[in-house]
Protein backbone atom coordinates (compact mmCIF):
# COMPACT_ATOMS: atom_id res chain seq x y z
CA UNK A 1 0.00 0.00 0.00
CA UNK A 2 1.32 3.43 -0.90
CA UNK A 3 2.04 5.65 2.10
CA UNK A 4 0.59 9.19 2.07
CA UNK A 5 1.68 12.05 4.29
CA UNK A 6 -0.69 13.66 6.74
CA UNK A 7 -2.84 16.41 5.29
CA UNK A 8 -3.45 19.78 6.97
CA UNK A 9 -7.01 18.73 7.79
CA UNK A 10 -5.73 15.60 9.54
CA UNK A 11 -3.20 17.60 11.53
CA UNK A 12 -5.93 19.96 12.73
CA UNK A 13 -8.06 16.96 13.86
CA UNK A 14 -5.10 15.34 15.61
CA UNK A 15 -4.41 18.61 17.43
CA UNK A 16 -8.06 18.79 18.51
CA UNK A 17 -7.95 15.18 19.80
CA UNK A 18 -4.67 15.98 21.59
CA UNK A 19 -6.23 18.83 23.53
CA UNK A 20 -9.15 16.53 24.41
CA UNK A 21 -6.61 14.08 25.90
CA UNK A 22 -7.60 11.33 23.49
CA UNK A 23 -5.17 8.43 23.31
CA UNK A 24 -3.10 7.92 20.18
CA UNK A 25 -4.63 4.48 19.61
CA UNK A 26 -8.13 5.97 19.45
CA UNK A 27 -7.05 8.73 17.07
CA UNK A 28 -5.27 6.22 14.83
CA UNK A 29 -8.46 4.18 14.48
CA UNK A 30 -10.54 7.27 13.74
CA UNK A 31 -8.20 8.51 11.01
CA UNK A 32 -7.19 5.02 9.82
CA UNK A 33 -3.55 5.85 10.35
CA UNK A 34 -0.66 3.99 11.96
CA UNK A 35 -0.34 4.50 15.73
CA UNK A 36 3.31 5.52 15.36
CA UNK A 37 2.31 8.31 12.97
CA UNK A 38 -0.10 9.75 15.54
CA UNK A 39 2.41 9.42 18.38
CA UNK A 40 5.04 11.28 16.33
CA UNK A 41 2.64 14.22 16.02
CA UNK A 42 1.71 13.98 19.71
CA UNK A 43 5.42 14.17 20.60
CA UNK A 44 5.75 17.39 18.59
CA UNK A 45 2.74 18.82 20.46
CA UNK A 46 4.41 17.83 23.76
CA UNK A 47 7.41 19.94 22.67
CA UNK A 48 5.13 22.95 22.34
CA UNK A 49 4.57 22.94 18.56
CA UNK A 50 1.21 23.64 16.98
CA UNK A 51 -0.29 21.87 13.95
CA UNK A 52 0.89 24.77 11.78
CA UNK A 53 4.41 24.58 13.21
CA UNK A 54 4.50 20.83 12.62
CA UNK A 55 3.39 21.30 9.01
CA UNK A 56 6.04 23.97 8.35
CA UNK A 57 8.73 21.67 9.77
CA UNK A 58 7.46 18.83 7.55
CA UNK A 59 7.61 21.03 4.44
CA UNK A 60 11.15 22.17 5.28
CA UNK A 61 12.34 18.59 5.80
CA UNK A 62 10.69 17.48 2.57
CA UNK A 63 13.01 19.80 0.62
CA UNK A 64 15.88 17.49 1.54
CA UNK A 65 14.16 14.46 0.02
CA UNK A 66 14.86 13.10 -3.44
CA UNK A 67 17.94 13.03 -5.62
CA UNK A 68 20.58 15.69 -5.15
CA UNK A 69 20.99 18.12 -8.09
CA UNK A 70 23.66 17.16 -10.61
CA UNK A 71 26.61 19.50 -10.39
CA UNK A 72 29.26 19.27 -13.10
CA UNK A 73 32.81 20.43 -12.44
CA UNK A 74 34.22 23.53 -14.15
CA UNK A 75 36.40 21.35 -16.39
CA UNK A 76 33.40 19.27 -17.47
CA UNK A 77 31.30 22.35 -18.16
CA UNK A 78 34.09 23.97 -20.16
CA UNK A 79 34.60 20.80 -22.23
CA UNK A 80 30.87 20.44 -22.95
CA UNK A 81 30.53 24.08 -24.00
CA UNK A 82 33.54 23.70 -26.30
CA UNK A 83 32.05 20.64 -27.99
CA UNK A 84 28.61 22.23 -28.27
CA UNK A 85 30.16 25.04 -30.31
CA UNK A 86 31.60 22.36 -32.62
CA UNK A 87 28.11 20.88 -33.10
CA UNK A 88 28.39 17.82 -30.84
CA UNK A 89 25.18 16.50 -29.27
CA UNK A 90 24.95 15.28 -25.64
CA UNK A 91 24.90 11.68 -26.87
CA UNK A 92 28.15 12.16 -28.81
CA UNK A 93 29.87 14.08 -25.99
CA UNK A 94 29.49 11.13 -23.61
CA UNK A 95 29.56 8.31 -26.17
CA UNK A 96 32.84 9.44 -27.76
CA UNK A 97 34.44 9.25 -24.25
CA UNK A 98 37.28 11.66 -25.00
CA UNK A 99 36.75 13.32 -21.61
CA UNK A 100 35.08 11.75 -18.54
CA UNK A 101 31.66 13.27 -17.76
CA UNK A 102 30.13 12.46 -14.35
CA UNK A 103 26.56 11.93 -15.55
CA UNK A 104 24.60 9.78 -17.97
CA UNK A 105 23.46 10.71 -21.47
CA UNK A 106 19.85 11.20 -20.36
CA UNK A 107 20.94 13.44 -17.46
CA UNK A 108 23.03 15.57 -19.79
CA UNK A 109 20.03 15.95 -22.11
CA UNK A 110 18.02 17.21 -19.11
CA UNK A 111 20.73 19.75 -18.30
CA UNK A 112 20.49 21.02 -21.88
CA UNK A 113 16.71 21.36 -21.60
CA UNK A 114 17.09 23.18 -18.29
CA UNK A 115 19.06 25.86 -20.14
CA UNK A 116 22.55 25.12 -18.82
CA UNK A 117 23.83 24.66 -22.38
CA UNK A 118 22.83 25.73 -25.88
CA UNK A 119 19.58 24.03 -26.91
CA UNK A 120 20.40 24.39 -30.63
CA UNK A 121 22.90 21.53 -30.22
CA UNK A 122 20.05 19.09 -29.64
CA UNK A 123 18.96 16.92 -32.59
CA UNK A 124 16.24 18.13 -34.94
CA UNK A 125 12.62 17.32 -34.16
CA UNK A 126 9.36 17.49 -36.03
CA UNK A 127 8.06 16.50 -39.44
CA UNK A 128 9.05 18.16 -42.67
CA UNK A 129 5.68 17.43 -44.24
CA UNK A 130 2.22 17.25 -42.67
CA UNK A 131 0.31 13.99 -42.57
CA UNK A 132 -1.47 13.35 -45.84
CA UNK A 133 0.99 15.44 -47.89
CA UNK A 134 1.28 14.27 -51.51
CA UNK A 135 4.32 15.01 -53.65
CA UNK A 136 3.35 16.71 -56.92
CA UNK A 137 6.80 17.07 -58.40
CA UNK A 138 9.18 14.69 -60.15
CA UNK A 139 6.83 12.76 -62.41
CA UNK A 140 9.22 12.48 -65.35
CA UNK A 141 9.54 9.00 -66.83
CA UNK A 142 13.18 9.14 -68.00
CA UNK A 143 14.67 7.93 -64.74
CA UNK A 144 16.20 4.61 -63.74
CA UNK A 145 14.30 3.60 -60.63
CA UNK A 146 15.77 2.76 -57.28
CA UNK A 147 14.36 -0.75 -57.60
CA UNK A 148 16.83 -1.46 -60.40
CA UNK A 149 19.66 -0.44 -58.05
CA UNK A 150 18.79 -3.19 -55.61
CA UNK A 151 19.10 -5.75 -58.43
CA UNK A 152 22.40 -4.34 -59.73
CA UNK A 153 24.06 -4.15 -56.29
CA UNK A 154 23.01 -7.01 -54.05
CA UNK A 155 25.55 -5.94 -51.40
CA UNK A 156 24.42 -2.33 -51.57
CA UNK A 157 23.91 -1.81 -47.83
CA UNK A 158 27.40 -3.05 -46.92
CA UNK A 159 29.39 -1.72 -49.86
CA UNK A 160 31.44 1.49 -49.90
CA UNK A 161 31.03 4.01 -52.71
CA UNK A 162 27.28 4.52 -53.04
CA UNK A 163 26.08 8.14 -52.90
CA UNK A 164 22.75 9.83 -52.27
CA UNK A 165 22.32 13.23 -53.91
CA UNK A 166 20.03 16.26 -53.92
CA UNK A 167 20.10 20.06 -54.07
CA UNK A 168 19.18 22.56 -51.37
CA UNK A 169 17.74 25.79 -52.68
CA UNK A 170 18.55 29.30 -51.49
CA UNK A 171 16.67 32.59 -51.27
CA UNK A 172 13.86 33.11 -53.82
CA UNK A 173 14.84 29.79 -55.44
CA UNK A 174 17.58 31.62 -57.37
CA UNK A 175 20.57 29.60 -56.15
CA UNK A 176 21.34 26.04 -55.10
CA UNK A 177 23.95 23.79 -53.50
CA UNK A 178 24.50 20.18 -54.57
CA UNK A 179 24.72 17.78 -51.64
CA UNK A 180 26.11 14.25 -51.83
CA UNK A 181 26.39 11.72 -49.00
CA UNK A 182 28.40 8.50 -49.04
CA UNK A 183 26.09 5.95 -47.40
CA UNK A 184 28.59 3.83 -45.47
CA UNK A 185 30.74 6.60 -43.98
CA UNK A 186 28.01 9.31 -43.97
CA UNK A 187 30.51 11.83 -45.36
CA UNK A 188 28.74 14.93 -46.72
CA UNK A 189 30.01 16.65 -49.89
CA UNK A 190 28.75 20.10 -50.92
CA UNK A 191 29.25 21.63 -54.38
CA UNK A 192 28.31 25.09 -55.58
CA UNK A 193 27.08 25.13 -59.19
CA UNK A 194 26.88 28.33 -61.22
CA UNK A 195 23.09 28.10 -61.40
CA UNK A 196 20.14 25.76 -60.93
CA UNK A 197 19.80 24.53 -64.50
CA UNK A 198 20.47 20.91 -65.44
CA UNK A 199 23.60 21.90 -67.37
CA UNK A 200 24.96 23.72 -64.31
CA UNK A 201 24.44 20.66 -62.13
CA UNK A 202 26.02 18.45 -64.78
CA UNK A 203 29.15 20.61 -65.13
CA UNK A 204 29.64 20.87 -61.40
CA UNK A 205 29.36 17.10 -60.87
CA UNK A 206 31.67 16.32 -63.79
CA UNK A 207 34.35 18.67 -62.46
CA UNK A 208 34.12 17.09 -59.03
CA UNK A 209 34.36 13.51 -60.29
CA UNK A 210 37.59 14.38 -62.14
CA UNK A 211 39.32 14.70 -58.76
CA UNK A 212 38.71 11.05 -57.89
CA UNK A 213 39.93 7.77 -59.36
CA UNK A 214 37.47 5.99 -61.62
CA UNK A 215 35.11 3.54 -59.85
CA UNK A 216 35.81 4.91 -56.35
CA UNK A 217 32.11 5.76 -56.35
CA UNK A 218 29.76 3.18 -57.81
CA UNK A 219 26.32 4.79 -57.85
CA UNK A 220 24.29 7.91 -57.04
CA UNK A 221 20.64 7.97 -56.03
CA UNK A 222 18.93 11.31 -56.73
CA UNK A 223 15.43 12.58 -56.12
CA UNK A 224 13.20 13.30 -59.13
CA UNK A 225 14.09 16.96 -59.57
CA UNK A 226 14.40 18.29 -63.12
CA UNK A 227 17.88 19.62 -62.33
CA UNK A 228 19.13 16.03 -62.71
CA UNK A 229 17.63 15.52 -66.17
CA UNK A 230 21.15 15.31 -67.71
CA UNK A 231 21.85 12.20 -65.68
CA UNK A 232 22.68 10.04 -68.70
CA UNK A 233 25.63 12.16 -69.79
CA UNK A 234 26.90 12.33 -66.18
CA UNK A 235 26.63 8.56 -65.91
CA UNK A 236 28.39 7.88 -69.24
CA UNK A 237 31.21 10.37 -68.77
CA UNK A 238 32.08 9.27 -65.22
CA UNK A 239 31.16 5.58 -65.59
CA UNK A 240 28.84 5.67 -62.58
CA UNK A 241 25.33 4.25 -62.22
CA UNK A 242 22.61 6.81 -61.47
CA UNK A 243 19.21 5.93 -60.02
CA UNK A 244 16.14 7.88 -58.91
CA UNK A 245 13.96 7.43 -55.84
CA UNK A 246 10.21 7.11 -56.23
CA UNK A 247 8.32 10.45 -56.26
CA UNK A 248 7.18 11.57 -52.83
CA UNK A 249 9.35 9.01 -51.03
CA UNK A 250 12.17 10.90 -49.28
CA UNK A 251 12.68 7.92 -46.96
CA UNK A 252 14.39 6.11 -49.84
CA UNK A 253 17.14 8.73 -49.51
CA UNK A 254 16.79 9.24 -45.78
CA UNK A 255 20.48 9.81 -45.11
CA UNK A 256 20.68 12.61 -47.69
CA UNK A 257 17.45 14.23 -46.44
CA UNK A 258 18.73 14.22 -42.85
CA UNK A 259 22.11 15.60 -43.94
CA UNK A 260 20.38 18.46 -45.78
CA UNK A 261 18.57 19.34 -42.58
CA UNK A 262 21.86 19.38 -40.67
CA UNK A 263 23.43 21.66 -43.28
CA UNK A 264 20.46 24.01 -43.04
CA UNK A 265 20.85 24.06 -39.28
CA UNK A 266 24.62 24.57 -39.38
CA UNK A 267 24.69 27.59 -41.69
CA UNK A 268 22.90 27.14 -45.03
CA UNK A 269 19.34 28.38 -44.30
CA UNK A 270 16.65 28.88 -46.90
CA UNK A 271 16.97 32.66 -46.56
CA UNK A 272 20.59 32.62 -47.76
CA UNK A 273 21.53 33.57 -51.33
CA UNK A 274 24.20 31.00 -52.17
CA UNK A 275 25.36 33.08 -55.12
CA UNK A 276 26.71 35.65 -52.67
CA UNK A 277 28.89 33.27 -50.64
CA UNK A 278 32.14 31.57 -51.56
CA UNK A 279 32.26 27.84 -52.25
CA UNK A 280 34.88 27.52 -49.49
CA UNK A 281 32.27 28.69 -46.97
CA UNK A 282 29.75 26.11 -48.19
CA UNK A 283 32.39 23.37 -48.00
CA UNK A 284 33.38 24.47 -44.48
CA UNK A 285 29.82 23.78 -43.30
CA UNK A 286 30.07 20.21 -44.59
CA UNK A 287 33.58 19.86 -43.14
CA UNK A 288 32.29 20.80 -39.69
CA UNK A 289 29.61 18.12 -39.87
CA UNK A 290 32.10 15.53 -41.20
CA UNK A 291 34.25 16.02 -38.11
CA UNK A 292 31.46 15.43 -35.59
CA UNK A 293 31.38 11.85 -34.22
CA UNK A 294 28.16 9.90 -34.78
CA UNK A 295 26.61 7.15 -32.69
CA UNK A 296 25.74 5.13 -35.82
CA UNK A 297 29.46 5.06 -36.66
CA UNK A 298 30.43 3.82 -33.19
CA UNK A 299 31.28 7.43 -32.24
CA UNK A 300 33.79 7.84 -35.05
CA UNK A 301 33.60 10.83 -37.36
CA UNK A 302 32.37 10.40 -40.95
CA UNK A 303 35.76 11.55 -42.18
CA UNK A 304 37.58 8.90 -40.12
CA UNK A 305 35.35 6.16 -41.53
CA UNK A 306 35.67 7.49 -45.08
CA UNK A 307 39.48 7.49 -44.89
CA UNK A 308 39.46 3.93 -43.57
CA UNK A 309 37.99 2.79 -46.91
CA UNK A 310 40.47 4.77 -49.03
CA UNK A 311 43.89 3.21 -49.56
CA UNK A 312 47.13 5.23 -49.45
CA UNK A 313 47.53 5.40 -53.23
CA UNK A 314 44.10 6.96 -53.68
CA UNK A 315 44.59 9.24 -50.70
CA UNK A 316 47.90 10.55 -52.03
CA UNK A 317 46.23 11.44 -55.32
CA UNK A 318 43.57 13.45 -53.54
CA UNK A 319 45.93 15.54 -51.41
Amino acid sequence: MTYTHLTTDELVLIEAYYHQNKKGTYVAKQLKRAKQTIYNVYKAFDEGLSALDYYKRYKNNKKNCGRRPISLSDNETEYIQKKVVQGWTPDVIIGRAEFPISCSISTLYRLFKQGLFDLTALPMKGKRKANGYKEKRGKQAFKRTIHQRNKDYQLFNNEFGHLEGDTIVGKHHKSAVITLVERLSKVIITLKPIGRRAIDIENSLNNWFKKFPCHLFKSITFDCGKEFSNWKSISNLNDIDIYFADPGTPSQRGLNENSNGLLRKDGLPKQMDFNKVEESFIQSIASKRNNIPRKSLNYKTPLEVFLSYVDNDILSSLI
